[in-house]
């Protein structure tokens, strides 16, 4: 994916944010999940893969990844980016910007995308070859037409909250599994939440993709690690080796 100026610029300043001096964590064990573990599935919809309006490269390469742990969990929830049309965060909504320049909404500085993941369009659909048996919540975020959503636990403003954080706890769910796209945008802040909001956390990082620019990725993990989020693979998941 070629990245402007201004998206390098963003994207630069997004990395630096997150900088900090911490190793990520690999499982110790097979991980046999059981009633209080969930997978999360963040975003694996046809706008984030090849051919959409907002593709991570390699996007679609999770999904059969995601399709081969999912039967050993009991509990999945699925995210999906539903945004209304002329939503605040579009380029397309503000006279003279462009997508990947910046401005500031009421809750502080917003990244201006392509129009995306519009409500009820094919580029906002689930892939279709997710096979997820035991998947029983969409969570879908950035319905809010003047506010955009990242994290499956809580939206961009940092007080409007999904209600996944009560669902789990509801369900017993003490422990989340997170997938999908990206690995240093909306993965790392779902995983970053969880922990924030009393959870354990795993990444599995060959069930997600990156966008990877100017050391993102490098700072997600970092941050990811500092913050207790352990860094597995799907073969660490016990009954699921390739």
């Amino acid at each position: 994916m070629t990245a402007s100026p201004a998206r390098r610029t963003l994207l630069r300043a997004a990395a630096a944010g997150l900088l900090v001096p911490a190793l990520p964590l690999r499982a110790a064990a097979p991980l046999r999940p059981g009633p209080r573990d969930a997978l999360i599935v963040v975003d694996v919809q046809n706008c984030f893969v090849d051919g959409g309006t907002l593709p991570v490269k390699g996007g679609a390469e999770v999904v059969p990844v995601i399709n081969r742990i999912a039967p050993a969990f009991a509990n999945i929830v699925v995210t999906q980016d539903w945004h209304t049309a002329g939503h605040a965060s579009f380029a397309s909504a503000h006279g003279g910007k462009k997508p990947f320049e910046t401005t500031t909404l009421r809750y502080g500085t917003q990244v201006l995308w392509p129009d995306h993941c519009v409500q009820g369009t094919e580029d906002a659909a689930l892939r279709g070859d997710l096979r997820l048996p035991t998947a029983q919540l969409i969570v879908r975020k950035g319905f809010h037409a003047d506010v955009d959503s990242y994290s499956a636990f809580e939206e961009a403003d940092r007080r409007t909250r999904t209600g996944l954080a009560g669902y789990l706890k509801e369900r017993g769910v003490t422990t989340v599994y997170v997938t999908g796209l990206a690995t240093d945008f909306c993965v790392a802040w779902t995983a970053l939440d969880a922990r924030r909001l009393g959870f354990a956390a795993f990444v599995v990082e060959d069930a997600t993709r990156a966008i990877d620019l100017d050391g993102s990725l490098a700072a997600a993990w970092k941050r990811m690690a500092a913050a207790g989020v352990k860094r597995i693979r799907s073969a660490d998941i016990a009954g699921t080796a390739s």
